[in-house]
């Protein structure tokens, strides 16, 4: 049974427990009962331990982790409603002060069950358990908001609303406190090393979770063998790569395999689930859902052959890189287009001249067929099959272009709530069928925080900013053997050339192995190059031949160190704005 349905037994209980400052940080959660009553039985501990768990379902924690792939490189926003991306973002954000709320709300909860769990009737074991999981839980929350602010307030005890008066510590005695935290967490003999699949408290913080976590804080202080050290003992804890297949591994049936080390644990419930889903997939998805965010085409155009040559668009269709945007779209054509859709392509721009009236599929089609195979599982791309539902039953669709418009009707094209133009369309975490999802808005699969292959590849970087970069090539090729693309150092387009080199194949690595999952934005922030890999002249929201639809503009250097929310500031005055903004 999956930790959340506890979650689901505490829902009225939570209700009664949590307070609101509106608009402002809540860092009050248990207000209609007494903090001291609230510990008064192991019940009550456990749902107050369980409740800190709740926190991973708000937003800006994991639940819309969907949200800041399209800050990141590998996805885009169709809406274009945020600020962060089209470089207007102010310091009364709703992002920023979400962000902070959302994170300072768990630490408060976490700061409750610390100070008086040693008060609550538990066995020594199960009391150090708790104990050990609401640091961990702790250590989380702040290394989340130390990410992206680079210094807070540290709260380490149960504080009353009028006292959050603390000025910001520096970034590192927050990271200072994340290690200690997590250090005592893995120093408790009483919490796990990990969970077995099945296990009923599958989804708490075992000592795999807090090596790991405390070795991608080490990372973010360059105290790369200490990091290290950690990353290699996580494996050592029982975890591994997932080796059924990488489409497979983010499915409900292997969601509890070696490889996810910390996941949000969703049900279908309303409320309960995920909804990766909902804003990923398209109109015949099941449920009819919305793809609000996209695949990036600059990131499609990224991934390998599987050779692991880079893929030139030129090596397919010579000429292509050349000719206009509008023009080239002539490639994405369906075959046998009417005249009326002729016209209307020549209209857009598309160059008919090269259009095929049999074989235009195909001739595309090749563009996909030979690369990195992650992209077919991440990605729907054109001419491709997606296994969609129209209410209970399943059909089998095409990405076409032009979209044609029968959804139970030959010849079945993927419809979206954008067919006036042609995108890259999400598979990764897509409901297939009418069986996988109960209901669009909440999907039962749980979404990984921290997985094996993050180990793997942050112990690449460790060693490669060591020196040590024949070893780092050693664990990249783990996950490159996983997916099936040539292993570095096995031809001459996967030579490892030195260290600089290798970073920069580290960290294309990460990005193709966890596009669609909310990792790659606090990628790009940690090693600083959010400028260049996602606001890069020319940058923007693209259809697939690359006709853009609005461009992204970078507001500056201070978007590496987030602004304090105005409203924090406007209670707390000795709270002092990063460098670059304006209040």
């Amino acid at each position: 049974m999956k930790l959340i349905k506890n979650i689901c037994l505490i829902g009225v209980v939570t209700a009664l427990l949590t307070g609101c400052r509106g608009d402002l940080m809540d860092l009050t959660p248990y207000s209609s009962i007494s903090s001291g009553n609230m510990w008064t039985s192991e019940n009550l501990a456990d749902m107050g331990v369980t409740g800190i768990y709740n926190r991973l379902l708000a937003d800006n924690v994991a639940y819309d982790l969907y949200k800041f792939e399209c800050f990141g490189v590998s996805a885009d926003c169709r809406d274009r409603d945020y600020a962060l991306t089209i470089g207007n973002i102010t310091t009364s954000d709703g992002l920023f002060s979400g962000y902070w709320s959302a994170h300072y709300e768990g630490i408060s909860r976490c700061n409750d069950a610390i100070a008086n769990l040693p008060n609550a009737p538990l066995s020594e074991s199960k009391l150090n358990r708790l104990m050990a999981e609401s640091k961990f839980l702790r250590a989380f929350f702040y290394y989340k908001l130390n990410m992206m602010y680079k210094g807070v307030p540290l709260y380490l005890e149960p504080t009353e609303l009028d006292d959050f008066t603390k000025g910001r510590n520096t970034e590192a005695e927050v990271w200072n406190q994340i290690i200690t935290d997590l250090t005592d967490a893995i120093n408790t003999a009483d919490l796990p090393d990990k969970y077995a699949a099945g296990d009923a408290s599958y989804g708490r913080a075992t000592k795999g979770a807090a090596y790991a976590l405390r070795g991608k804080a080490y990372m973010w202080m360059s105290e790369w063998a200490k990091a290290e050290a950690d990353f290699r003992k996580v494996g050592d804890l029982g975890y591994a790569l997932f080796q059924g297949g990488y489409k497979q591994l983010f499915k409900e049936a292997n969601e509890q395999s070696d490889e996810m080390i910390f996941s949000m644990q969703c049900i279908g419930e309303s409320g309960y689930g995920n909804s990766f889903s909902f804003r990923y997939g398209s109109r015949v998805t099941f449920g009819s859902c919305w793809n609000t965010y996209l695949v990036s085409t600059d990131f499609v155009n990224t991934y390998e052959c599987v050779d692991g040559k880079p893929f030139d668009w030129d090596d397919y269709i010579p000429g292509y890189n050349s000719m206009s945007a509008s023009a080239r779209s002539v490639y994405f054509l369906r075959d046998g287009m009417t005249d009326d859709e002729k016209t209307k392509m020549t209209d857009d721009g598309a160059d008919l001249s090269k259009y095929l009236d049999s074989g235009n599929e195909a001739r595309i089609l090749a563009a996909y067929a030979n690369r990195d195979p992650r992209l077919q599982a991440t990605v729907i791309t054109p001419y491709s099959q997606y296994a969609g539902a129209n209410s209970a039953t399943d059909y089998t669709y095409t990405l076409r272009w032009p979209y044609r418009g029968y959804d139970t009707a030959d010849p079945f094209d993927v419809k979206t709530d954008t067919n006036n133009r042609f995108y890259y369309l999400f598979r990764k975490f897509v409901a297939e069928g009418a069986s996988e999802i109960p209901n669009r808005t909440y999907s039962p699969i749980d979404i990984p925080i921290i997985r094996y292959a993050d180990v793997v590849l942050s112990l690449a970087e460790c060693l490669n900013e060591q020196g040590k970069t024949d070893e780092a090539v050693q664990w990249v090729n783990m996950v490159r053997a996983r997916a099936g693309i040539a292993l570095l150092n096995s031809n001459t387009y996967t030579q490892v050339t030195g260290q600089d080199n290798m970073r920069e194949r580290i960290r294309n690595e990460r990005r193709w192995e966890f596009a669609g999952e909310g990792v790659n934005f606090f990628d790009e922030m940690r090693w600083k190059t959010l400028h260049e890999s996602k606001f890069h002249e020319g940058a923007g929201l693209k259809q697939i031949w690359g006709t853009i639809q609005y461009s992204y503009s970078w507001g500056g250097d201070q978007l590496y160190n987030w602004a304090i929310p105005r409203t924090e500031i406007q209670m707390n005055g000795n709270l002092k704005q990063n460098e670059g903004w304006i209040d």
